[in-house]
């Protein structure tokens, strides 16, 4: 070796952790609205075991479609069987562990009219929802704990010409 020729630098023997690879799951759902007296819009919220409130969304079933899933999931959920999706709102991307495994989640949500009776409204305790009500606008963007969710609502409300 040269004088002129540096010695590369011996590489660290860190051992890192295996990185775990993530599981790909997909769910769909909506940001539901009625319309109410005076052109007043409610947004329907649904509420977790641990008290959260949010959209009702659910996984997507061999064969169906994103919009499929989204009104399979809110009926189910809800009791609500009158739909009509208006327009896809985006997608929400997150990660969580489920029994030691990494889980990729991409959620499509929709922006879903419910008609006719909307308040026949019934939580599935099969599917851990605790409560289901309708919330004037406002008062749904407070209930709302997660950003993603909250940037929808607000993409949702100006959609609806109502932002």
């Amino acid at each position: 070796m040269s004088t002129n020729q540096k010695k590369k630098p011996k590489k660290s023997k860190q051992t890192r952790p295996p990185r775990l690879k993530a599981v790909r799951e997909f769910t769909a759902g909506g940001m539901v609205f009625r319309r109410s007296g005076a052109g007043t819009i409610d947004i329907l919220m649904i509420q977790d075991r641990k008290g959260r409130w949010t959209i009702p969304k659910g996984h997507v079933e061999e064969g169906e479609s994103f919009e499929q899933t989204a009104v399979r999931e809110i009926g189910e959920e809800t009791g609500l069987t009158n739909l009509k999706i208006r327009e896809k709102l985006d997608k929400i991307f997150f990660f969580y562990r489920r029994d030691g495994q990494l889980i990729y989640m991409t959620t499509h949500i929709f922006l879903i009219e419910a008609l006719g009776n909307t308040d026949a409204l019934v939580p599935e305790n099969s599917e851990g929802i605790v409560d289901v009500k309708w919330f004037p606008r406002d008062d749904a963007l407070e209930r709302i704990e997660y950003k993603d969710t909250e940037r929808l609502f607000k993409l949702g409300l100006e959609k609806l010409q109502l932002a």
